[in-house]
Formats: structure tokens, sequence, C-alpha cells
């Protein structure tokens, strides 16, 4: 699958002015980042890729803030089982996005983000507000293989 970068770029661009907020040269640079890996990063890998794309150097602690403010925008997902992070699948779509559903390979590191229907997280809500339990956080994370390790094309 090829991803079109400069018009990924240009709906986040879109979708930052929006809200108000601006996608400034470092932060786009960073999504770009991740919008040109095939696996999810770390915040130290972020920067090891950014100095060579761009030959230039930006502090971990910027990263993280970049992450929080790309996040916040819904430009970019924290893979909370391994502290990775991916950007959106959605960024360019015109339509109403579901809540994330992560399947993550164990073998090849790969993500697929899929949508999770409103019904379906509602009806999970409603189990889990019976049990008295409060849901902080509604981003689901399956483990597994993908179709290319499980057929052995790597």
């Amino acid at each position: 699958m090829t991803v079109d970068i400069d018009y990924i770029i240009h709906k986040s661009q879109e979708a930052c002015a929006s809200a108000g907020v601006k996608l400034t040269t470092k932060r786009k640079n960073v999504l770009i980042v991740l919008l040109r890996s095939p696996i999810p990063l770390s915040a130290y890998e972020i920067v090891e890729r950014y100095k060579v794309q761009l030959n230039e150097t930006l502090p971990v602690m910027s990263v993280y803030r970049i992450l929080d403010f790309l996040i916040h925008e819904k430009l970019v997902h924290k893979l909370e089982t391994a502290s990775l992070y991916i950007a959106c699948a959605h960024i360019a779509c015109d339509h109403q996005h579901e809540t994330p559903q992560f399947l993550i390979c164990d073998r090849c590191h790969s993500v697929k983000e899929i949508g999770v229907k409103k019904h379906v997280m509602a009806e999970l809500a409603r189990g889990i507000q019976n049990t008295g339990f409060t849901l902080a956080h509604q981003q689901l994370e399956l483990h597994g293989l993908c179709n290319r390790c499980q057929n052995g094309s790597i």
C-alpha cells in the first residue's frame, strides 16, 4: 500500500487549522517520520530517524511533547502495550472515525488499524459499567500473527 504523505500532511494541516492549532514544521516532520515507517516507533527511534531523514537533531523530550500534541489532535496513536507510536491510518478519511483497534503482529511488528463499530463499543461499555469499573481509554490492542507471517512470507 502506497501512502500519499503530501496529501496526508495537507489533511493534517486542515484538521489542525479547524481545531485552531498549528501543525508546526517539527510536528509535521515527526508525523512524516511515522508515516514513512512500516512499523510503530518509540520516541527514541523517532529521534534517530528524524536525524537521519532531516539531518537535524530533536531532543527526546521535544518528541514526547510533539507526540502528545499529535495524539491530542488524533493524528497519531500510542500503542499502550508496547509504548510505541503510529500515525493514524484514517487521517485523510472523510468519514466519522470509530474506536481504533490495533492488530499487532508479534513476529514482524506490523500493525493494522481497524475501527470497532459504535454499537459494539456501547455493548462493551454497558458490560464494563455493570461491574462498577470506570473505563478511562477505549483503544483496543490485539496481538497475534499477520497473514504474511502465518504463511511464512517473512
